[in-house]
């Protein structure tokens, strides 16, 4: 009996020795080979914003948000789930989802699982309440200029294009707020009022031998615009287009070409003028995210906000009104172009017949980034 238990014991020093670096599933019989040097390690989910520990609690006074956040890994990341819904990450795995909350206590899990199948969770609790919350905001590594090439076209040549009162007024006036209030020198604003087809382009020209990787540039249109439903084209219509001929009318293709050239680290299209919803495909964003505000601007964007998709709007804007107001009363150091969308969105809708977009404009290069204006300090 004895040499029989000591049988028994070599057999079983020998079978663990053999069994190094494999892993015993649960189960009848049911052995999982592991290679030696395969990925056994977790993700990792980082909470960009709301910025909070894994026992924290993050306040807010607001009932819907976009959680932003980033999943580090070896491995690429085969699975991202909030509440057991799909996210999509974007290339360097930064994920950005909008939630609606309820007066109270809400509570998100959060699921990445990468090709080897490691997996993490993380459980984001988030408490709505009607007080407002103190919010901390980041500081931003700046290493760039901006740039500002801003477009206003009252007079037409041809008389078939009415005239407009108010956009060159409206360029004006961002261009002051632009230049006193943010980052943006004085020379480096370009103004064109009443511009012409050959205005355009040489402006444009002028910027994709200037700007670099690390500049931002904001491109504001004021105009008519006209959309040919037959040829899904989308046009900005300058000063001396004629009804007679499309030479001078400027396309949508060629700016998006243009924004695709110029090598700026973010760019954003302000474009108030008829058929402006042609340039992208529309998403609707809310983002109360001062703590992102690093992670945003480290990621390049190209986003475009307009006064409305495929219809005509009015000479006298609410959308370019409350844009402005918004940047001129804003007291936030730094403001994306998310935030200042969602804050001007619902007051041009009350007051006009027109419902302002925004997304990331196609093809071009976005990646998920965003457009901060930087208050000076």
């Amino acid at each position: 009996m004895a040499d029989r238990i000591k049988l028994t014991a070599v057999f079983l020093i020998i079978t663990c020795t053999l069994c190094w670096g494999q892993v015993i599933s649960s189960g009848r019989s049911k052995i999982t080979v592991v290679p030696e040097n395969a990925d056994t390690l977790s993700p990792e989910i980082i909470m960009l914003s709301p910025q909070v520990g894994k026992e924290e609690v993050f306040n807010c006074n607001v009932n819907r948000l976009n959680i932003v956040g980033e999943i580090r890994d070896n491995a690429a990341i085969k699975t991202f789930l909030i509440n057991a819904a799909p996210v999509t990450l974007s290339g360097k795995n930064v994920f950005t989802s909008q939630v609606v909350l309820n007066q109270g206590m809400n509570e998100f899990d959060l699921l990445a699982i990468d090709v080897h199948d490691n997996y993490a969770k993380l459980k984001l609790r988030i408490n709505y309440t009607l007080n407002k919350p103190v919010m901390h905001v980041e500081e931003v590594e700046i290493k760039g200029n901006f740039y500002g090439l801003l477009i206003g076209i009252d007079h037409y040549k041809d008389p078939g294009f009415p005239n407009l009162d108010n956009p060159i007024r409206d360029v004006e006036r961002l261009y002051r707020v632009l230049e006193s209030k943010y980052n943006f020198n004085k020379g480096n604003i370009k103004v064109i009022r009443d511009a012409g087809y050959k205005d355009i382009i040489k402006a444009l020209d002028e910027l994709s031998k200037t700007i670099t990787v690390d500049d931002n540039l904001l491109i504001f249109y004021a105009g008519h615009g006209w959309w040919d439903k037959d040829a899904n084209i989308g046009y900005w219509l300058p000063a001396d287009a004629t009804q007679s001929s499309k030479e001078a009318w400027f396309r949508n293709s060629t700016l998006r070409d243009y924004v695709m050239e110029i090598k700026s680290k973010h760019t954003l299209l302000v474009t108030d003028a008829c058929f402006g919803g042609s340039i992208f495909k529309t998403r609707s964003v809310t983002i109360e995210a001062p703590m992102a505000i690093g992670k945003l601007y480290e990621l390049k964007s190209r986003k475009a906000m307009t006064s409305g998709t495929l219809t005509t709007v009015p000479d006298r804007s609410a959308f370019t009104h409350y844009l402005i107001d918004r940047l001129e009363n804003n007291e936030q150091e730094y403001l994306s172009s998310e935030q200042l969308f969602s804050s001007i969105r619902i007051p041009v809708i009350n007051n006009s017949n027109v419902v302002p977009q925004y997304g990331e404009i196609m093809q071009v290069g976005d990646e998920g980034g965003d457009f901060i204006f930087i208050s000076k300090q």
